[in-house]
């Protein structure tokens, strides 16, 4: 471990590592001064030189400390700068991260409680306006002295309760790709609500149960993928032990629409109570009704396209062409300001997640007639900063292809499109 991690400040200092992943490292630091003990939580980079992203994250959830309330959170401290690195100082009530206690499927009677208690610090988080946007096992704090389930990780979390995800490559898309619900990867035409923490959290409780995530994955992109367009394995068909309403509770949860999912933590906490107490008084759950009691509260306005299903069949066919034949082809999508020509066209942002197709989009501005391919040239700078956001081998495969395709012409599209630079120099 690095030295710089062991000790630092006044008095003897002793420094844990509770949880670490290729970004940071969270641990329980223990000071001896004066005779007394005292202990906190630090959330450090491992990085030597961390990217601007990580940095900003832990400056994010400090600023949220006013917000955080101790109860079911982990309440940032300080924000210390030591031996060159940000640490983030939170408040230790105890516990360990729920990712170091997962391997073999938890047993109902141990999930059912956890389960319950996470329920209720995501309704808290939820109530106070927050959404949190990157749960997962390694953010949830169990055990603690007092029995109480906290969530920590809230450097992206939005007070907004509702956005838009752009489309960007699956590599740079903030957040945890295991764990991400399909609209956070902005290729299904939806806006970001507080539900794709519900979907996080029926990531989160299949691996509870199951002891593995619903969805396996060599690359970014096909995680997308498999958010997107696959449906996992039901945790009781993996393992038998576990009842049917609690896999049902589950597969609601992992539900691809917002709107066919929980709509709150409250209502998912209910079902999971009433699990518990058929278990506790029966050793058995009955099958009951999911989401009697998930109601939400606030007005959420479905996001699905009516009517328009002959006009995205036409988009998807010509995709489906020039995918097959390589031909390019070119569809022409009219109408007035705001009758939603946009939203027909983003439709297809799902259908280019299979074969790995790139999206780029630019908008006819009537205020900007008088500047030449001024549409044409949005559309490509967009394109450029997704093959930006590539790996390395990938985007030198792109700076060949483009190079050997504009050959002479290479310094009339960098006039056009200046960000083409940063590709092919």
């Amino acid at each position: 471990m690095d030295r710089s991690f062991q000790a630092s400040g006044k008095g003897v200092q002793d420094l844990q590592v509770l949880w670490q992943d290729s970004e940071s490292a969270f641990c329980r630091r223990v000071s001896h001064a004066d005779g007394q003990q005292t202990t906190v939580l630090v959330v450090v980079s491992v990085a030597e030189r961390p990217p601007p992203a990580s940095l900003e994250r832990l400056t994010h959830e400090f600023a949220l400390k006013d917000e955080l309330d101790p109860a079911w959170a982990l309440r940032p401290l300080a924000l210390e700068r030591e031996h060159g690195r940000t640490r983030l100082v939170l408040e230790d009530p105890g516990g360990e991260p729920l990712a170091r206690i997962l391997g073999p499927p938890l047993p109902v009677e141990q999930f059912l409680p956890l389960a319950i208690g996470i329920a209720a610090a995501l309704g808290q988080v939820h109530q106070h306006g927050l959404i949190h946007k990157d749960l997962k096992p390694a953010h949830i704090l169990v055990g603690c002295a007092d029995g109480q389930v906290r969530l920590t990780g809230f450097g992206i979390a939005s007070r907004l309760s509702r956005e838009r995800q752009a489309a960007a490559p699956p590599e740079t898309i903030a957040g945890t790709l295991a764990y991400m619900a399909p609209e956070q990867t902005g290729r299904i035409n939806r806006s970001v609500d507080a539900r794709i923490d519900l979907y996080a959290l029926g990531v989160t409780l299949y691996e509870m149960l199951t002891g593995v995530l619903p969805f396996t994955a060599a690359d970014p992109m096909a995680w997308v993928h498999c958010h997107i367009a696959r449906q996992p394995l039901p945790p009781g068909e993996r393992v038998e032990q576990v009842p049917a309403p609690v896999s049902a509770i589950i597969m609601k949860l992992l539900a691809k629409t917002p709107e066919e999912r929980y709509q709150t933590a409250g209502g998912l906490e209910r079902d999971l109570r009433r699990c518990l107490a058929e278990w506790q008084g029966h050793g058995r759950i009955a099958a009951f009704p999911l989401g009697q009691h998930d109601t939400p509260d606030r007005l959420l306005i479905p996001e699905t396209l009516y009517g328009r299903e002959p006009e995205i069949a036409t988009l998807v066919a010509a995709f489906d062409r020039v995918v097959a034949g390589g031909r390019p082809e070119q569809v022409l999508v009219a109408g007035y300001s705001g009758i939603g020509k946009s939203a027909v066209v983003n439709e297809l942002h799902r259908v280019l997640v299979p074969p790995r197709g790139l999206f780029a989009a630019g908008k006819f501005d009537q205020y900007k007639r008088d500047i030449p391919y001024a549409t044409l040239a949005q559309a490509f700078q967009g394109l450029v900063r997704q093959v930006l956001g590539t790996s390395d081998a990938e985007l030198a495969r792109w700076r060949d292809a483009l190079r050997a395709a504009l050959g002479p012409n290479a310094q009339l599209m960098v006039n056009l499109v200046p960000e083409l630079t940063l590709i092919i120099g």
